[in-house]
C-alpha cells in the first residue's frame, strides 16, 4: 500500500468480506487513500472501471475469496477491451485450505483468463518475502498502465488471524522499482509512411475515443471532414467537424457521390452500422491510427494501422502532406449545417429518445462528464446529439455490454468529483440498480436520466421484430418489466422527478445535487419516429446536392 501510494494511486473500492481483511484495513487506515465501499461486487467493479477511466489512473479493486471474485470479471473483460488501467485485488485461502471442501473457497488462479494483462499470486505472505512487497506493488502498476493499459490481477492468500501487530516498512527506493522503458516516439519512416497513405487526397478522419485536438488541426490543414463520435472529444462548433455523419449518410446520393480516397480512423469505432456499410459497400482505403497494440478492425477493412503516440504523429506529418481542394470539406459542411438545422426543428417539436438526447447533450456544461449506456442510448448521443465542448463523454464500449452503466458513472463521479449526467435505457438501469446503494451517502452529483420504454427498445430495430410473432417477441426480446422507478429511487434515498417534455427535462437537469430523472416513452413508435427524423434529415440533405 505505501509503494502504491509512493506511485500515485490514491482511489481504494471494496466489496466488503473477511479474507481480505489485511488489504480492507490498511486501506483504510491511510489517509491519503479515497475508500468507496460497495455492497455488490459487480457494482465495485465498474466504479472502479469508471475512476480508471476517468482519471488514467488504476484503483484498487479488492474483495474476498469464493465467488465474490468472479462477479468481477464482467468489468475486468471491459477494462481489457476498452485498455482501462485496474489492479484487481482478490483475497483467497492458503493453500491447505484449498480442493478440501473449505468454505468460500474455489480455484482463483487465472481466474479472468487472458483479459488480464498480468495474474501473480505471491503466496501466503512472509517475513522473508517482505523485500519482494514493493517491486511486486510496482510491477502491477507498471503493467496496468504499460503500452496497452488494462486490468492486473493480484490473489493473495492470507491465513489466519488476519489482523496484527505491524512490523516495520520494508525499505524504499527513491528511482522506484520494476520501471520498464519502451520507445514511444515517432519515428521518421512512419511520419513518411503516413503521409504517403494521406497527402493530396480526398479524406475523412472518422474520431473515436482516444482521438485528440491534433486530429481536427491536421483535418483544418487538409481541408477533411471529421466525423467526430460522441467520446472522441471532437464534437466543437467547428467548419470541418461532422456530428450527424450517420443520417446524412443515409442520403444514398449524396453519399455515392462523396466517396473519399482514404479514410483515417483515429481510436474506437463508431456505433454506426451506416456508416461501417458506406466503407464497406465502396471498398475504401482504411487506415487505423491508435495507440495501443490492440487490434480494432471489426469489418476486416483496415489497409494499414500506425500503432504511434496519436498527438505526435498527427503534428508531425502537417509538414509533410498536402490538402484537398477547398470544396470537399465545404460540401460535408453543407451537409452538416441542414442536417444539424433539420434535426434541432424536429425534435423541437416531437416528444421522442431522440429529442432526449438532444436535450441532455445541449445542457451539459464545460468541465462535466456524460456516461452513455450501450444500445439505444449511445446511438440516439451519436446520430441526433448536439455538440459537447469541453465535456468528456464515456461509454463502455469494450464489450457493449448495459452492465455495470451506473456504477461506472459513479466511479466517474468520484474519480472527477466532477458533475457527471447519465444517460442509461430502464433495462441496463434495473440490470445495475445496485449500483444506487449507497448513491445518496456519497460526495457525489450525479444526475441519471432513464428513459423508460418499459423494455429492451433496440431489438425493434432488428430483423427479429418482423420475423417472430408479437407475443414470442415480446416474451423474448421485448421484456417488458412494469418497474417503478420513482420506487427505486425512494427505496435508495435518491431524489425523484418525471420528466414528460423539454422543460420538465431541462429544469430536471438543472437542479441541484444528485436524482433519479425518469423519461417515460412508448416503445411501440420509437422506430417510426427514428425512421421520421432520418428522413427529415435525409431531405434537408437533399437541398445541398
Amino acid at each position: 500500500m505505501d509503494e502504491w501510494l509512493s506511485l500515485g494511486i490514491t482511489h481504494a473500492v471494496i466489496a466488503p468480506g473477511s479474507r481480505s481483511t489485511p488489504l480492507a484495513v490498511q486501506l483504510a487506515q491511510r489517509p491519503e487513500f479515497s475508500v468507496h465501499v460497495f455492497h455488490d461486487e459487480r457494482s465495485a467493479s465498474f466504479a472502479a472501471l469508471g475512476i480508471g477511466e476517468a482519471t488514467g489512473v488504476p484503483a484498487i479493486l479488492l474483495c474476498t475469496s469464493g465467488t465474490a471474485a468472479t462477479h468481477f470479471h464482467g468489468a475486468v473483460v471491459e477494462a481489457h477491451q476498452a485498455n482501462v488501467p485496474m489492479i484487481v485485488c482478490t483475497g483467497d485461502r492458503p493453500p491447505e485450505l484449498r480442493d478440501v471442501g473449505a468454505p468460500q473457497t474455489i480455484d482463483q488462479t487465472n481466474l479472468f483468463g487472458s483479459a488480464v494483462r498480468w495474474f501473480h499470486d505471491p503466496g501466503v505472505p512472509s517475513d522473508d518475502a517482505s523485500h519482494t512487497w514493493r517491486s511486486l506493488a510496482s510491477r502491477t502498476v507498471s503493467l496496468a498502465c504499460g503500452e496497452r493499459p488494462g486490468p492486473v490481477h493480484l490473489n493473495l492468500p492470507f491465513r489466519e488471524p488476519l489482523l496484527g501487530t505491524a512490523s516495520a516498512l520494508p525499505t524504499g527506493r527513491r528511482d522506484g522499482w520494476s520501471v520498464v522503458s519502451a520507445a514511444r516516439s515517432v519515428s521518421n519512416n512512419l511520419v513518411a509512411s503516413f503521409a504517403a497513405d494521406i497527402s493530396g487526397k480526398r479524406g475523412i478522419f472518422i474520431a473515436g475515443r482516444g482521438a485528440s485536438p491534433s486530429v481536427l488541426a491536421l483535418a483544418q490543414q487538409m481541408g477533411w471532414p471529421v466525423f467526430s463520435d460522441p467520446r472522441s472529444g471532437l464534437r466543437v462548433c467547428e467548419p470541418n467537424v461532422v456530428v450527424a455523419f450517420d443520417p446524412i449518410l443515409r442520403h444514398s446520393a449524396f453519399a455515392d457521390s462523396h466517396v473519399p480516397d482514404v479514410v483515417v480512423r483515429v481510436g474506437d469505432p463508431p456505433a454506426s452500422k451506416v456508416t461501417a456499410q458506406w466503407i464497406s459497400r465502396h471498398a475504401m482505403q482504411v487506415v487505423q491510427v491508435q495507440s495501443t497494440s490492440m487490434v480494432t478492425d471489426p469489418d476486416h477493412a483496415t489497409y494499414r494501422t500506425y500503432v504511434a503516440p496519436i498527438d505526435e504523429l498527427m503534428t508531425a506529418v502537417q509538414a509533410n502532406v498536402a490538402g484537398a481542394d477547398a470544396s470537399w470539406a465545404a460540401e460535408w459542411n453543407a451537409a452538416e449545417t441542414v442536417a444539424q438545422n433539420a434535426i434541432s426543428s424536429w425534435t423541437q417539436k416531437e416528444w421522442s429518445e431522440p429529442t432526449v438526447a438532444r436535450v441532455v447533450t445541449d445542457s451539459l456544461v464545460a468541465g462535466s462528464h456524460l456516461v452513455v449506456s450501450s444500445s439505444m442510448p449511445i446511438r440516439d448521443v451519436e446520430w441526433f446529439g448536439t455538440v459537447t465542448p469541453n465535456v468528456l463523454v464515456h461509454s463502455n464500449r469494450g464489450t457493449n455490454g448495459i452492465d455495470g452503466v451506473t456504477s461506472t458513472a459513479v466511479g466517474v463521479a468520484l474519480g472527477s468529483q466532477s458533475p457527471v449526467t447519465v444517460l442509461i435505457g430502464d433495462v441496463a438501469c434495473l440490470h445495475d440498480s445496485n449500483g444506487l446503494w449507497g448513491l445518496a451517502q456519497r460526495n457525489v452529483n450525479v444526475k441519471i436520466v432513464v428513459t423508460n420504454n418499459d423494455g429492451g427498445a433496440i431489438f425493434s430495430f432488428l430483423p427479429q421484430a418482423t420475423q417472430v410473432d408479437k407475443s414470442t417477441f415480446e416474451l423474448l426480446y421485448g421484456t417488458p418489466h412494469g418497474a417503478s422507478f420513482e420506487h427505486l429511487a425512494a427505496t435508495h434515498g435518491l431524489r425523484y422527478e418525471k420528466a414528460t417534455d423539454r422543460a420538465s427535462l431541462l429544469a430536471a437537469l438543472q437542479s441541484p445535487g444528485t436524482c433519479l430523472i425518469e423519461v417515460p416513452l412508448k416503445r411501440a413508435v420509437n422506430v417510426g419516429q427514428h425512421d421520421a427524423l432520418n428522413a427529415s434529415v435525409v431531405e434537408a440533405v437533399s437541398t445541398v446536392l
